[in-house]
């Protein structure tokens, strides 16, 4: 089992990168979380990953940070949950404010995530609830369900600039000028406004 590798990174994309560890190139599914923290190719970086074996295939799926692991593996834990959509949920949200949504049951939230129907966000709420409550993974304080409902238009203009490698804050602030100036903007003409 492979818990994480430290190398060079020799290629990334938004949804996978190679990881050169002494001459070996190691493919790795990442979420946007993880691709909006890694610096550019040559550097060297550290992924904590998830080794999956198959029939077909060995798949690794890697992670900045071992909190983004974890909740990963509680997620994949789920009944109907595969590595995959897992990995969907960890891009479209970050890992705190996924488990504040699950914590606060939250089904709207969750979901919204792309892919995640009515039944799959009340199981993956009924299955991790309590367990978070449990490890105590999140201190108490304000839930999710009392944050207003985000904007899906700014949250995936947010994702597609931060794919495209926009450091989160400036891409946040240029989405924010974009749907202050228009409200009714599309996702295409938020990104559009924003890259100029």
């Amino acid at each position: 089992m492979i818990a994480y590798l430290d190398g060079v990174l020799a290629y990334k994309e938004t949804t996978y990168v190679i990881i050169d560890v002494h001459g070996v190139g190691y493919a790795v599914h990442i979420s946007l979380q993880t691709y909006s923290t890694l610096p550019g190719g040559g550097e060297r970086v550290k992924l904590f990953t998830h080794h999956l074996f198959r029939e077909d295939a060995q798949i690794l799926y890697g992670f900045a940070i071992a909190d983004e692991k974890a909740l990963f593996l509680d997620l994949i834990g789920v009944s109907g949950v595969g590595p995959n959509t897992a990995l969907g949920m960890l891009s479209a949200m970050q890992p705190a404010d996924l488990r504040l949504a699950i914590l606060g049951e939250n089904v709207r939230a969750v979901q919204a995530i792309k892919g995640i129907g009515a039944k799959t966000a009340q199981r993956i709420i009924l299955e991790l609830r309590d367990k978070m409550k449990k490890s105590g993974v999140v201190p108490d304080g304000p839930t999710y369900r009392q944050q207003p409902a985000g904007n899906p238009v700014r949250e995936e203009a947010l994702a597609a600039l931060v794919a495209l490698g926009f450091p989160k804050p400036t891409a946040e602030k240029s989405v924010d000028d974009a749907l202050k100036a228009d409200p009714n903007l599309s996702v295409e003409d938020v990104i559009r406004r924003a890259l100029r």
